[in-house]
């Protein structure tokens, strides 16, 4: 078959396509300025990526929509005046590989990407390798997608709609078997009105559940145990800190919810006790957040019919996902100075901004944290926000906000207001007392105001930047500043 993916720079698109060239089609693709990494891996992978034009269609016998193409794009709008066959993404997803397969979805506002990695990784070392489709790339280069004869097929459940033409969340097409429900709390705020809308996706997504399936639900989430609230269709295993484990079975007995089964984990410092599947030390990932996932993971594996001893020594190994805590410098201390590192992370919701820093001050210890951040989604651009993101970055010592990355995508009063923030910010006291706050406009202005404001003191510094885009593209300049701040001391 030849299929056509208007859309294909996008990293779900790319990877759709490269899946259907292995499978033997003749696969193309069309996009507005394709730049590199994805330019690289579709020249690498043997895919032709063209310019839009109406002509690109005129052999295709199936044509696969992404999800930001919308009305006046001159393909799509010869697709509809042909009625030309097409579909979304995800049901092209479901339509070639998930049918007649063993469906493991990862679903929540947090840690999907992380924790369908998780569950990849897991299977593969117990010798499963199974089909996945995750939105990212793991940290020693494994890209996010595999074409497998396994009968477990694992992806990333994404809440966002699916193509113009099919506006319900991607993750309704996947009809999973099994399910990790990480975490429910409001978040694109340009697709749905309010909290309540949000989770209703979320209803419908567990009542997919076949009564001979489960769900690993995180206990610790409110949001999760309000969509679970009275469920009963599927079997649910429940995680959480051990701390709160029956403050919240209580919880769920008088919501008429099943907690019969409820495994938690500890965190020690840097180990990680688990109820099952037995203990894990060291563990690749920072932060309580994390060792949910990993739990939740682990659960689901084991349904799967892995081996606790084999999930045990997947989570020893696990080497992380690029761009989450994603270490890009680390220079250890010496001459009396202390130790330089930057991380990155993709975190840009207020929840995932606050448990990213939160993970880095456990890591480091007793270390000055600069916090960088820019509010690019599409969530992070609106004043709904506005509240949660000054308490967001309270663990911090110093912090460096830009200016929302696209503000004509936002009605003025709408828009998130970054100099008040900064304000805010500014008057909450750290433990060294007030925080140093600088606001930019753009990346490039911030990382102008960081090199002019920057010190190295002799606890050694973390320099923490957030972004769930390029940031600018500064990474290249802020490594190179930061190490050679590093060989001049």
């Amino acid at each position: 078959m030849r299929i056509h993916l208007i859309g294909v720079g996008g990293v779900a698109m790319g990877n759709l396509a490269a899946m259907l060239r292995q499978s033997g089609h003749t696969v193309t693709g069309s996009d507005h300025e394709l730049y590199p990494p994805m330019s690289d891996r579709l020249r690498e992978w043997g895919i032709e990526a063209l310019p839009f034009d109406a002509r690109n269609l005129d052999r295709a016998d199936l044509i696969v929509l992404g999800n930001a193409i919308s009305r006046g794009n001159v393909e799509l709008e010869h697709m509809l005046a042909n009625s030309l066959p097409c579909l979304s993404m995800p049901a092209a997803l479901y339509e070639f590989f998930l049918k007649r397969k063993n469906v493991i979805v990862v679903a929540g506002t947090h840690g999907k990407t992380t924790t369908t990695f998780l569950i990849d990784h897991i299977l593969a070392t117990a010798g499963h390798a199974p089909g996945l489709f995750v939105g990212g790339v793991r940290a020693d280069g494994h890209a996010g997608f595999r074409v497998s004869d396994s009968p477990f097929f694992v992806v990333e459940g994404d809440e966002y709609d699916s193509a113009i033409f099919d506006k319900g969340p991607k993750f309704l097409h996947y009809r999973p078997r099994y399910l990790v429900l990480t975490s429910v709390e409001f978040d694109h705020a340009d697709i749905y009105s309010d909290l309540e809308h949000y989770k209703r996706s979320f209803r419908h997504l567990v009542r997919t559940i076949p009564g001979n399936g489960m769900i690993a639900a995180d206990l610790g989430d409110e949001g999760v145990r309000s969509v679970l609230s009275g469920y009963s269709l599927a079997p649910v295993e429940w995680y959480c800190d051990a701390s709160r484990a029956e403050e919240f079975r209580g919880g769920l007995e008088r919501s008429g919810t099943p907690s019969s089964s409820i495994a938690t984990f500890e965190r020690n410092g840097r180990r990680v006790d688990f109820s099952f599947p037995g203990t894990v030390e060291p563990f690749a990932l920072l932060g309580a957040h994390n060792t949910a996932n990993a739990l939740g993971a682990a659960l689901v594996a084991r349904a799967a019919g892995t081996p606790p001893r084999r999930v045990a020594e997947a989570l020893e190994s696990f080497p992380g996902v690029l761009r989450r805590q994603q270490i890009r410098v680390d220079l250890a201390a010496a001459d009396g100075y202390g130790a330089l590192t930057l991380i990155e992370d993709f975190a840009h919701h207020p929840t995932a901004v606050s448990a990213t820093i939160e993970a880095v001050r456990e890591a480091y210890p007793g270390r000055r944290l600069h916090a960088l951040f820019e509010p690019r989604s599409a969530s992070s651009h609106r004043n709904v926000f506005q509240e949660r993101y000054a308490d967001a970055f309270d663990r911090a010592d110093a912090v460096y906000l830009t200016d929302i990355h696209n503000p004509g995508k936002v009605a003025a009063g709408e828009r998130l207001d970054v100099p008040a923030l900064c304000r805010a910010i500014e008057s909450q006291e750290s433990g060294a007392g007030r925080k140093s706050v600088t606001y930019a406009g753009d990346p490039a202005e911030l990382l102008g105001r960081f090199r002019a404001a920057f010190e190295r003191s002799s606890a050694g510094d973390v320099v923490l930047a957030m972004s769930n885009g390029a940031f600018g593209g500064i990474y290249p300049e802020l490594e190179a500043f930061l190490r050679s701040t590093g060989a001049a001391q």
